[in-house]
């Protein structure tokens, strides 16, 4: 089961990324919710795209069903899985890609962790950008739909989540370490 880190947690992890973020809830209501990440990554696109595309090594265990991230994989490519492995040949699916725009945009359709069981859309648009000194890298995640709870409960723990796994990609990406 996915758990949902600590605002201590975040802090910490926000505290010890090597390039400077910027993150908020950008919008919020009972129906749904908008998050926001960007960060300055020192490293030229082609490496932020690459990494990317290997959540396995970036990806905090804690945040997965698994409970380790080596078994997430990211296809980028039509239809393709934001998918993780599960013991006894389980599976479970994240997010689909809906679009792919290689070092520029990934787009990527689904209720990530808890709001899974719930019917909810959510879309995470991924943006590099080439800015002088490297990459601004952004993280933009809207939900909406039906819940049994009001969304506005859990954007700050989802966004809390969503802050973490941005500053773990931008850390390994310079760093090579999560």
């Amino acid at each position: 089961m996915m758990r949902v880190a600590t605002s201590a947690g975040i802090a910490m992890a926000l505290a010890t990324s090597v390039a400077p973020a910027w993150a908020k809830v950008a919008a919020n209501a009972d129906t749904g919710f908008s998050i926001s990440h960007t960060a300055l990554v020192r490293a030229p696109l082609a490496r932020v795209w690459a990494a990317l595309l290997t959540p396995g090594k970036w990806w905090s265990s804690a945040h997965s069903w698994s409970q380790d991230a080596a078994n997430m994989t990211l296809a980028a490519k039509p239809g393709g899985c934001f998918c993780e492995k599960l013991p006894d040949g389980g599976f479970a699916e994240h997010a689909r890609v809906i679009f792919a725009a290689p070092r520029n945009r990934l787009l990527l359709s689904g209720a990530f962790g808890p709001l899974q069981g719930e019917a909810l859309t959510g879309t995470l648009t991924i943006t590099l950008a080439p800015t002088m000194g490297g990459t601004t890298l952004t993280f933009d995640y809207e939900v909406g739909g039906y819940a049994r709870f009001p969304l506005s409960s859990i954007s700050g723990p989802v966004d809390s989540v969503f802050a973490e796994q941005h500053a773990r990609l931008v850390r390994f990406v310079e760093t090579g370490k999560p």
